[in-house]
């Protein structure tokens, strides 16, 4: 057992005698210190997050989410999109943070609470899938001098971003009769620079996981995994069927697409192009990274793709380089037989109404 196992596992058996989940949070709080005291490798890091994420979970019992009353009109269903991309969790800027991530992610689901009562007073809406896209983490060592841009290490920004996603899945398993869930990876959730640890390993993986053992008594909630071994999970693609007909979606996180400066539209194009005819023939496409939310029809006319946007504001360095600044936003669609039949682009940030 290494050094940084060792304390972990003494945290958690402290842990496993704890009732109060606040006091389990604390020795999440002491594992954090320890992890940030010794010096380890890359994959051996990995493998001890993984660990306690594990034994962290299985020492949790949430209270079950009461199920919404059933809806039984039968004609003009439609079932529900979310579009989850760059929380950027553990981040600081001049107006966000871990604290700031968990208020706005609270605003969303009362917000799709919301928007999601409009549609029904027309018609049923009882599922929604839900599209995690990558980057919910900011991760702690990307790029150089990110150790000065975050308030917290690799494994307080696993458990925040887990806590968080785990309360907006409860927030819609009692809202909706179904909730599935489908991710993929994305960049800042990697362990280290590019090279230096198993393609899998991945702190959105893990994240992902940990809110899946969250939920894991909700059986009106279901998780894909997103864990492909010696694989790094880039891409889902996911079939959404209303009223017996299939539309497919393609997921990705979007780092795969290349621009020089601004957003890369001729390489969603040509990218989205390659992806329809090499991995699968789908009718839409979402994905993040970028931090700005549009709708664009690609692959000429054929496709129509989302970029997601990120709940992330005052991006300094996209201000001073890119000249580009976004508000904090996350999209909600909605499918109905004919496809996509509405979209509302959720704005999170201080100061909407």
């Amino acid at each position: 057992m290494t050094k940084i196992e060792k304390a972990i596992a003494r945290e958690m058996e402290a842990a496993s005698q704890v009732v109060a989940y606040e006091e389990l949070k604390a020795a999440h709080v002491r594992v954090l210190r320890q992890l940030e005291k010794i010096r380890r490798s890359e994959d051996e890091y990995t493998e001890a997050v993984y660990r306690a994420a594990r034994d962290a979970a299985a020492s949790m019992t949430i209270k079950p989410v009461p199920a919404p009353k059933a809806d039984k009109r039968k004609k003009g269903e439609e079932k529900a999109i979310l579009l989850v991309a760059d929380f950027q969790v553990g981040k600081v800027t001049p107006d966000y943070s871990t604290e700031i991530a968990a208020s706005r992610v609270a605003l969303l689901a009362k917000k799709v609470e919301q928007l999601v009562e409009i549609q029904r007073t027309d018609h049923p809406v009882r599922e929604v899938n839900v599209f995690l896209l990558g980057d919910l983490v900011e991760g702690e060592d990307i790029f150089p001098g990110q150790a000065h841009l975050i308030d917290s290490g690799l494994y307080g920004q696993i458990f925040s971003t887990a806590e968080m996603l785990a309360g907006l899945l409860r927030s819609l398993a009692s809202h909706f009769e179904t909730v599935k869930v489908f991710g993929v990876i994305g960049n800042h959730g990697r362990i280290g620079r590019w090279g230096t640890s198993r393609p899998e390993s991945n702190a959105d993986a893990i994240a992902y996981k940990t809110a899946a053992m969250l939920v894991r008594d909700e059986k009106r909630i279901t998780f894909k995994e997103t864990f492909t071994e010696g694989e790094r999970h880039w891409n889902e693609v996911v079939p959404v069927t209303v009223e017996g007909v299939t539309k497919k979606w393609f997921l990705f996180h979007g780092d795969q697409l290349k621009a020089s400066m601004g957003f890369p539209f001729y390489s969603l194009n040509k990218k989205l192009g390659g992806w329809n005819l090499s991995i699968d023939r789908f009718d839409y496409a979402a994905f993040g990274h970028w931090h700005t939310p549009a709708r664009l029809v690609a692959a000429d006319g054929k496709l129509t793709a989302w970029a997601a946007g990120s709940i992330e504001s005052s991006n300094t360095y996209a201000q001073e380089w890119l000249a580009a600044s976004g508000e904090p936003a996350q999209w909600l669609l909605f499918q109905s037989r004919s496809g996509i039949s509405a979209e509302y682009l959720i704005r999170l940030g201080e100061s909407t109404p």
